[in-house]
C-alpha cells in the first residue's frame, strides 16, 4: 500500500524543482530478482565477504586476472553473474526513465552495476560503481562496451593510450573513478530535490551525496520499505518498494502543471 498523501506531497515538491536527482541503491535491483550483497539472502552473506584487496591483486598480475576471466571457469560468483545477466528492468526503472522524459528527473546516480537503467531508457546516469557491460582503461579512463571489444591479447590494451583495460565495475580497494565522483558531487550540489530510491544510505561515498544536497537546502524524498540513517532528514518518506511507489508517482506527475519557472532539462 502506497501512502497517497505522501505521494501527493512528493509530486508537488518534484514539480516545483528545477534539478531533481535520484540516488539509487540495491533495493531497486532486488525487485528485478538480483540478490543484494549484504543482509538476508545477500550474496556475501552466503559466500562470505570478498577480499578487500581485489584491485591490488589485479594490478599486481592483470594477466592472471584476465586469464581466469576468459577461461569461463565456474566459481562461487557464477550464479550471481547469471542472475545479473538474466535480470530485466522493473516498473521502478521504467518510471524513472519516464520521469526523465517528462522533464521531472534530471539525473540518476546509481550504486548498481546491472545496466538496468539504460535498458529501461534512462540516459542521464552516473554509475558510481561502474557497469558490468563495459571495460575501462586504468590509464585514460576510456570505457568500451564489453560485447563489442575483441580481446586479442591478455591483458587487453586501450586503443587510445595502450594502458591496461579492466572491467568497469569498481573492485574492492579501487578508488571510485574520478569522473564519476566529480559528476556525483556536481549533481548533489546542483540539485534542489533528491530522491533516495532503495538505498540503505550506509555505503560511502554515495551516502554523502544526500547530505551534500540537504546542506544546500534540497528536500530529500525517500522510497524504501525500511528505515535508513537518512530517514529523519527526509521531507517525505514512502515506506513502499520503489516498483510500487514510483509508477504511482508518475501518475501524479502526469496531472501536474509545471511551475512558472519551468523545469530544467539536462
Amino acid at each position: 500500500m502506497v501512502d497517497d498523501q505522501a505521494l501527493e506531497q512528493a509530486s508537488r515538491i518534484i514539480a516545483g524543482a528545477r534539478h531533481t536527482v535520484a540516488l539509487v541503491g540495491a533495493g531497486i535491483s532486488v525487485e528485478s530478482g538480483i540478490p543484494p550483497f549484504r543482509g538476508p539472502g545477500g550474496i556475501w552473506t552466503k559466500l562470505g565477504e570478498p577480499a578487500m584487496d581485489g584491485y591490488q591483486k589485479f594490478m599486481a598480475d592483470p594477466t592472471a586476472w584476465w586469464a581466469a576471466r576468459v577461461s569461463d571457469q565456474e566459481d562461487d560468483m557464477s550464479e550471481f553473474l547469471r542472475m545479473l545477466e538474466g535480470a530485466k528492468p522493473n516498473s521502478a526503472h521504467y518510471a524513472m526513465a519516464e520521469m526523465e522524459e517528462m522533464g521531472f528527473l534530471q539525473h540518476v546516480i546509481t550504486q548498481n552495476i546491472d545496466n538496468l537503467h539504460q535498458e529501461a531508457g534512462s540516459r542521464e546516469i552516473t554509475e558510481i560503481h561502474g557497469n558490468r557491460t563495459k571495460l575501462r582503461c586504468i590509464g585514460c579512463g576510456a570505457r568500451f562496451p564489453l560485447r563489442e571489444f575483441k580481446v586479442d591479447e591478455i591483458p587487453p590494451r586501450c586503443p587510445h593510450c595502450q594502458d591496461i583495460l579492466k572491467s568497469d565495475t569498481v573492485m574492492f580497494g579501487e578508488p571510485i573513478p574520478r569522473d564519476a565522483l566529480q559528476s556525483c558531487e556536481l549533481h548533489a550540489r546542483r540539485c534542489d530535490c533528491m530522491l533516495l530510491v532503495g538505498t540503505s544510505a550506509t555505503v560511502y561515498p554515495a551516502a554523502e551525496f544526500p547530505l551534500i544536497a540537504a546542506r544546500g537546502g534540497a528536500p530529500l524524498i525517500e522510497f524504501n520499505p525500511m528505515e535508513t540513517p537518512l530517514s529523519e532528514l527526509c521531507r517525505v518518506v514512502l515506506r513502499a518498494p520503489a516498483a510500487a511507489a514510483l509508477p504511482k508517482l508518475v501518475e501524479k506527475l502526469r496531472d501536474v502543471t509545471p511551475s512558472a519557472g519551468g523545469r530544467e532539462k539536462s
